[in-house]
């Protein structure tokens, strides 16, 4: 314990391509769209998260939207860095005389370069941070599940995010074997609009395909309690004058079943490079799923049907990975996988 200890402020961070979650004092503070909107003329950032989510898509020429993080790992690197700075201040952190020395840890996709890796410290940094830990995205997964990862038994998780979907097996503390592919929400959301401009010949938008993907999205053409059908409005293609149509989950599930046999193949994938005695492991845990795209019904059941495992789902999966990422902050020079 140094002299000033006291003004070390620990937070925890789950950089998404989707939603940044932030952990301080044990509680999520900040849960928010990564997204931020920014004036063109003169470079001033107006809104991030939730109030530039808002903004996203009906913008005029002097405002632009922008996502930072694209597949995981950052893509504008300066807008990044505002991004991390506005939703710091959001948590509130009184400052005292001297401003505070954060210390944090931030989640990363198991499958990014050093280049990303260090892009992703230097942001911290530049937005107040004075010690950087990172934690792979399924070890965090883990963690926040409460598997116990430092036992000898092999566990696989799933993390589907907004971009990344991060697969590993993971035993004594370490990621055995992982697969990291850049095919997740985002991919699924692209889908709907493609269908829907093919299909029904309207043209929609981001957040109405995103809508779409959670009223009435589904893995299975054929799933208990289906949601009732969905009206969705955009831009008729062929008169360009807005109409309605209704989908039904049955259709949508057709049309994301490409994309999701993707995920499927990489799944098997993972499993065939497992060693055979995290296999046996694994036959007897069975999977577990966390991240937004483990939400989508019947999801659990399609996988459990290719790969003849028992399938979990976490409690509150969007947030499982910001809670494995807490616990690390907590046990911030014991775990042996936090990267410096």
């Amino acid at each position: 314990m140094g002299l000033f200890s006291f003004l070390t402020k620990e937070i925890a961070i789950d950089l998404g391509t989707a939603n940044t979650i932030i952990i301080f004092n044990d509680k999520v503070v900040v849960d928010e769209p990564s997204i931020v909107a920014i004036e063109r003329n003169t470079g001033k950032i107006i809104a991030v998260g939730k109030k530039a989510m808002m903004m996203h898509g009906k913008t005029h020429e002097n405002i632009k939207t922008i996502r930072p993080l694209r597949d995981g790992v950052i893509a504008d690197f300066q807008a990044t860095e505002f991004m991390i700075r506005e939703l710091i201040k959001m948590v509130g952190i009184k400052s005292t005389l001297f401003p505070p020395a954060l210390k944090m840890v931030i989640c990363i996709p198991s499958g990014i370069t050093e280049v990303e890796e260090r892009a992703v410290k230097d942001s911290a940094e530049q937005a107040g941070a004075k010690d950087v830990r990172l934690i792979h995205e399924p070890m965090a997964a883990a963690i926040g599940i409460g598997i116990d990862v430092l036992e000898p038994t092999g566990n696989m998780v799933i993390d589907i995010g907004g971009g990344t979907t991060e697969i590993a097996v993971i035993a004594l503390g370490g990621i055995v074997n992982s697969k990291s592919i850049r095919i997740a929400g985002d991919d699924l959301s692209l889908d709907i609009q493609e269908y829907m401009r093919k299909q029904h010949n309207i043209n929609i938008g981001e957040r109405s395909s995103e809508k779409i993907k959670i009223e009435v999205g589904s893995a299975m053409t054929e799933i208990d309690n289906p949601p009732e059908d969905y009206a969705v409005h955009g831009r008729d293609m062929l008169t360009g004058i807005p109409k309605e149509i209704t989908v039904n989950y049955a259709e949508i599930a057709q049309c994301l079943d490409k994309t999701l046999a993707k995920i499927e193949a990489a799944v098997l994938n993972a499993l065939e490079m497992t060693p055979p005695e995290l296999s046996a492991d694994i036959f007897r845990t069975g999977i577990y799923l966390a991240g937004g795209g483990s939400l989508l019904r019947g999801f659990d059941k399609r996988l459990q049907l290719k790969t003849k495992l028992p399938i979990h789902i976490a409690d509150d999966p969007l947030r499982a990975v910001a809670r494995g990422t807490g616990i690390a902050l907590k046990n911030f020079n014991k775990f042996p996988f936090l990267i410096k």
